[in-house]
């Protein structure tokens, strides 16, 4: 077992108004202090690595690192790596997710995307570098977590970003413009593409307190996979209702590019309802391990009530 602080007994509304925004500030130290690297890279893709990385983002990723995290007991320190990791990941992703050969966008967290802010090139060399990085911060930790749980988070994350993960949803993503795909099609790249890093973040959490398995992980698990889906189902409908002013990025884009979406499968009210459902689920899972975990059901209910 890793050494682990007396569990945070803050109610769930506290943890959104006070829990969150901390979590948010220290993840950005953590960023930026691992992104300070010396030696082997230009100047240029530094600057473009933190440039994509800090200053902007909801950091839903690392929040649900340190939240369920902290909920079983692990210190913050001991969380700083997980979380780190898993943000990394997701910017190198929105960095070639953004790219022409992928959805093209000009626009990211309210300002130019990396390849429009430095060139193409750059913007593949960041993703590269970050996902690496992300690894060796897994890898490298100086905490005292042991190294069977560090394998198993190295295991967790790989899997969630390959093949059965982001990146294979990334691919259906692809091969779906302009296509038609039915609800349980759609459901499985929803859970790929974005799903499986949000649940990684969960279970990065649970893995640092030293839950290896048990009904805590699996219902942790079940927790992380539905309102993964559930912040995807709620993005879809984000780029039909929101605006790119409150977004931060281009509104309307994937109707512009014909894309498969929850909305422009089921419409409006069914996708809202099926958030829902993903939040119900995910909220119903958590139950039987107790009260300590009522601020990740406030955080599902915000995920699916979100404007940006």
């Amino acid at each position: 077992m890793t050494p682990v602080a007396e569990a945070s007994r803050t109610d769930a509304p506290a943890f959104l108004a006070e829990r969150v925004p901390h979590y948010q500030q220290r993840i950005e130290g953590v960023l930026a202090r691992m992104l300070e690297i010396e030696g082997g890279a230009t100047s240029r893709l530094l600057e473009a690595m933190r440039y994509s990385t800090l200053g902007g983002g909801k950091r839903v990723r690392p929040v649900l690192v340190y939240a369920t995290g902290e909920a079983l007991g692990a210190t913050l320190d001991l969380l700083d790596a997980p979380a780190a990791a898993v943000e990394l990941i997701h910017v190198y992703s929105l960095v070639h997710d953004d790219l022409p050969a992928m959805d093209n966008d000009d626009l990211r967290r309210g300002r130019p995307t990396c390849h429009r802010a430095f060139d193409e090139a750059t913007a593949i060399l960041v993703g590269d570098a970050l996902q690496a990085r992300a690894f060796e911060v897994l890898a490298q930790s100086t905490s005292s977590l042991g190294a069977a749980s560090r394998l198993e988070m190295l295991r967790v994350l790989a899997d969630a970003i390959g093949t059965r993960g982001m990146a294979g949803g990334q691919a259906i993503d692809l091969e779906s413009v302009k296509q038609s795909l039915g609800e349980a099609e759609l459901e499985r790249m929803h859970r790929q593409k974005t799903g499986a890093l949000i649940q990684a973040s969960v279970m990065l959490g649970a893995i640092s307190a030293g839950i290896q398995g048990g009904p805590e992980r699996s219902a942790l698990a079940t927790f992380g996979a539905e309102i993964g889906l559930a912040f995807q189902i709620q993005d879809d409908i984000l780029d039909v209702e929101g605006t790119t002013q409150t977004l931060g990025k281009r509104a309307g884009a994937d109707a512009d590019r014909t894309k498969p979406t929850y909305p422009s499968v089921l419409g409006i009210d069914r996708s809202r309802a099926q958030a829902l459902a993903c939040r119900d689920r995910a909220i119903a899972a958590l139950s039987p391990l107790g009260p300590r975990f009522a601020h990740l059901g406030e955080f599902a209910n915000f995920l699916v009530a979100r404007l940006n």
